[in-house]
C-alpha cells in the first residue's frame, strides 16, 4: 500500500456513514416518541460528524492530502452530513438558539447538548481505538509514532481566535438563512460550498471548527492552549456568532422543504 494512499481513509469514512445511517433507520423504526428519537438522532449524527472529521484531520496532520484534495473531501462530506442528519443539528450552539426561539425547553436543550458532547467524546475514543488495529498504513503509522495533538490556533491572541470562529459561525448561519431563496435541490450544495470556503479561509488560523462539540472532540486537549483558552475560542466564539442571528434561525430540515 502506498504511503500517500487515501483509499483506506475513504473506505473508513464510507463505513462510518453507512453504520450511522443504518442506526438512524433503526431508531426511526423502533422509537415511537419524538423526544427520544431526537436525542438518539443527535447522538448518532454527532458521532458521524466527529468520527469523519477525525479521519479527515488524520489525513491533513500527516500531509497525505494537499489543500485542494482536503477541501474537496470537506465539501463532499458536508454534503453527506446534510443529506443524512435529518433534524439533528450536532451543534450545541443550535440547541441554545432553540431555547431562545422556544422550540426547546431548557431541560430538553441541556439534555441534547449533553448527548452531543458525550457522543463527541465517544467518537474520539472509538477512532483512536480503530486506528490501533492498523487497518491502513496511515493508521499503523499513527499508532506507532503516536503523533501528538497540537493546537490548531495560530492567531496572535485567544480573542483573535474567538473572533475568527465567530465570523465562521456567522457566515455559515447567514448562508443558512439565505438558502430559502434557492430551489431545494441547490440548498445542500450551497451550504456545503459556504462551509468549504469558511474552512479554506479560517482553517489556517483556528481550524475553522465553529462547533463546540466537534471542537471538544478534535481540539481538547491539544498541546499549546489551556482548556479555558480553547473554550473561549471554540465555545464562546461560534456561540456568539450563531446567536447573533438567532431571530432568523432555520432548522436543518428546511434544507429540503420548498
Amino acid at each position: 500500500m502506498a504511503t500517500n494512499s487515501i483509499e483506506p481513509s475513504i473506505a473508513c469514512l464510507a463505513v462510518i456513514v453507512l453504520f450511522c445511517e443504518v442506526a438512524r433507520r433503526v431508531v426511526l423504526k423502533i422509537t415511537s416518541k419524538r423526544y427520544y428519537e431526537g436525542l438518539l438522532m443527535e447522538i448518532i449524527s454527532t458521532f458521524q460528524l466527529c468520527a469523519c472529521t477525525h479521519e479527515l484531520k488524520l489525513l491533513g496532520d500527516y500531509g497525505i492530502v494537499d489543500q485542494q484534495t482536503g477541501l474537496t473531501l470537506t465539501y463532499v462530506m458536508t454534503v453527506v452530513h446534510l443529506l443524512t442528519f435529518r433534524t439533528a443539528t450536532s451543534n450545541p450552539s443550535a440547541s441554545l438558539e432553540q431555547i431562545y426561539r422556544r422550540k426547546l425547553s431548557i431541560k430538553s436543550a441541556i439534555l441534547r447538548i449533553a448527548c452531543q458532547f458525550l457522543s463527541a467524546a465517544v467518537a474520539k475514543l472509538v477512532m483512536h481505538f480503530t486506528w490501533s488495529f492498523g487497518f491502513s498504513e496511515l493508521h499503523l503509522r499513527h499508532s506507532l509514532t503516536g503523533l501528538e495533538c497540537v493546537s490548531a490556533l495560530h492567531t496572535s491572541s485567544v480573542y483573535n481566535g474567538a473572533a475568527v470562529e465567530f465570523c465562521c459561525a456567522f457566515a455559515v448561519q447567514s448562508a443558512v438563512i439565505k438558502i430559502q431563496q434557492l430551489m431545494p435541490k441547490y440548498r445542500v450544495c450551497f451550504i456545503a460550498a459556504v462551509v468549504t470556503f469558511v474552512v479554506f479561509a479560517g482553517g489556517p488560523l483556528t481550524g475553522a471548527v465553529f462547533n463546540p462539540a466537534l471542537a471538544f472532540s478534535i481540539q481538547f486537549p491539544c498541546r499549546g492552549n489551556t482548556f479555558l483558552e480553547n473554550a473561549i475560542v471554540y465555545g464562546l466564539g461560534p456561540m456568539l456568532g450563531k446567536m447573533l442571528l438567532q431571530q432568523t434561525l432555520v432548522s436543518p430540515k428546511d434544507f429540503f422543504e420548498p
